[in-house]
């Protein structure tokens, strides 16, 4: 520590000194920033994901809806048909072509097991192509 001894004017003398003290705050307010924000932004798990190459997909010209309806009801386009009946609907309109991409829809009130019970009944008749329908919204809810 120093004492200064001599008290001699009482003139305040220019301080050619950087005042380093709002530096500092400011330095000590981001790291506090970072050290909170940095675990926030992280992963949990670690994946090493591979990059995806493949050229996007055309789509079919005229794509076959199956349609799972809140009564439980199922139609192939416009067509009503029943679950024992969907094989012969779906050979009839993809000429028996088991390579052909179904389009699922299920209504909201539809439960899992019932949209399970028709994906089987899918698979059972051949057809392994099954995509999942729903509606894009802009906000999550």
């Amino acid at each position: 520590m120093a004492i200064r001894l001599d008290h001699g004017s009482d003139e305040l003398a220019e301080v050619h000194d950087i005042n380093v003290t709002p530096f500092i705050d400011v330095m000590l307010v981001l790291l506090i920033i970072f050290m909170v924000a940095a675990p926030l932004a992280t992963v949990d798990v670690p994946v090493d994901l591979p990059a995806a190459n493949v050229a996007q997909q055309k789509r079919p010209d005229k794509p076959i809806y199956l349609t799972v309806k809140a009564d439980l009801t199922l139609a192939v386009g416009d067509d009503p048909v029943t679950l024992g009946g969907l094989g012969a609907a779906l050979d009839a309109l993809t000429g028996a072509n088991k390579d052909s991409r179904i389009f699922l829809r299920a209504d909201r009130a539809v439960h899992y097991g019932d949209v399970m019970q028709v994906m089987n009944e899918l698979r059972g008749n051949g057809y392994l192509k099954i995509a999942l329908v729903a509606l894009e919204t802009r906000e999550a809810k």
